[in-house]
């Protein structure tokens, strides 16, 4: 039984499944924007947001926690220095997943992930 597990597996060891959603984490922050398959979308938003949440408290504290899980240093200062600051005033919510369709290799149902921009 699965009670009280959170997220999805997404058919990769443990090991794999952080690295992938590391590197997918650095890229969103880096370039605002990336194309994936819904279901890494949505494990991807549940891993970014907490992250955006402590750039907005901006603390040492906050980046060391940030730093345990994303190590790139280069996203990490642009994360509290230019992406956190826009959602000073928004309370969540700071990744939008847009549906597009279906890759054309093997069907699976492809989404954009992007920061939301106000």
């Amino acid at each position: 039984m699965r009670h009280r597990k959170s997220g999805k597996k997404l058919g990769r060891p443990t090991a794999h499944r952080f690295s992938m959603l590391r590197s997918m984490a650095g890229f969103l922050i880096e370039h605002g924007r990336i194309e994936t398959t819904v279901t890494r979308a949505k494990a991807l938003r549940s891993f970014v947001e907490p992250l955006i949440t402590f750039g907005k408290v901006g603390d040492l504290s906050a980046r060391r926690l940030v730093l345990r899980r994303l190590p790139n240093k280069k996203v990490v200062n642009l994360l509290f220095d230019e992406v956190a600051p826009k959602f000073k005033e928004r309370p969540g919510g700071y990744t939008r997943i847009v549906k597009t369709g279906y890759r054309k290799g093997d069907q699976a149902d492809m989404a954009i992930i992007e920061l939301v921009k106000e």
